[in-house]
């Protein structure tokens, strides 16, 4: 038989086999803290650029009847919460098909956020859930140039150009501001969460949008997620049939390794050790 015989002679199996395939439910990992500027010495990070590769994968399956995304996130940085979540939605309402979001160990602050563009969302019993809240962080450093007779020089014009600067004293007027824009961002915050949760919240605002932290279970009781489950168990029950697909993101050699980001410049070490810091701490927060 020649090679054309043989290839005519698979092809309606190969037809056959493609029409037998059953529907698929893609989901997307949203594990990390959330951020546009990761760190070589950082855990996995959240960002429209890092997602937007596995997200477009996902909506883009052949035989897709969901999409489910996985959060597992202390939060972070909120445009970027904001971008990531916007771009599921722009998917979802293109592709017209659900949204179901599984809070795994952690669904804070910016992680919820990215939740709530779920249609639905279930958390495990033990899940961290919440933390509808705004928050900055940082070092003062100002006290360590002193110690060792550094002079820092700062020449700006504008009154208010150089705020907060971590080796520079902290004023009471820029402390003030930054609150007003936790006021701000808060309410934005809150709004979304209204604006995709609904009728379905049963909490007060004055219980609800504090910063508080539940578990899931407590969660349900209060809205915020539609139930308890994780992705296999609700998947064999919505879609019996379907088969999971992982869209991972597409990461560069140099990130897979741990070196994304790295550089020869010395000066650029302290800035980043500050950073994995910081990491660390919106981990160790949920006492994870």
């Amino acid at each position: 038989m020649s090679v054309t015989d043989r290839i005519a002679a698979r092809l309606p199996k190969i037809v056959s086999d493609r029409a037998e395939r059953g529907p698929v439910v893609a989901a997307v990992r949203l594990h990390g803290v959330i951020t546009p500027t990761p760190t070589p010495m950082a855990r996995n990070t959240i960002s429209l650029q890092t997602v937007e590769s596995a997200l477009t994968r996902a909506f883009d399956h052949d035989r897709l009847v969901a999409v489910a995304l996985l959060v597992n996130s202390p939060g972070g940085a909120p445009t970027q919460s904001a971008l990531v979540a916007e771009r599921i939605r722009e998917l979802a309402t293109r592709k017209r098909v659900p949204v179901l979001a599984f809070c795994e160990d952690l669904a804070a602050s910016g992680g919820y956020w990215l939740a709530c563009a779920a249609d639905e969302i279930f958390a495990h019993g033990t899940s961290l859930v919440g933390s509808i809240g705004v928050v900055s962080a940082g070092f003062g450093l100002d006290g360590l140039l002193q110690r060792h007779g550094i002079e820092r020089r700062v020449f700006a014009a504008g009154e208010h150009k150089v705020r907060l600067d971590p080796f520079q004293p902290v004023k009471a007027e820029d402390v003030e501001w930054l609150k007003g824009l936790h006021v701000d961002l808060h309410a934005q915050f809150a709004a979304w969460v209204r604006e995709r949760r609904g009728a379905k919240l049963t909490g007060s605002d004055d219980e609800l949008f504090t910063g508080e932290v539940w578990t899931g279970a407590q969660a349900r009781d209060l809205g915020l997620v539609d139930g308890i489950g994780t992705l296999r168990s609700v998947v064999a029950q919505r879609y019996p049939d379907a088969e999971i697909a992982i869209a991972e993101p597409r990461r560069p050699l140099l990130a897979r390794l741990g070196l994304a980001g790295s550089t020869t410049r010395s000066g650029d070490f302290l800035p980043a050790a500050l950073a994995a810091l910081e990491e660390r701490a919106r981990w160790s927060r949920f006492g994870l």
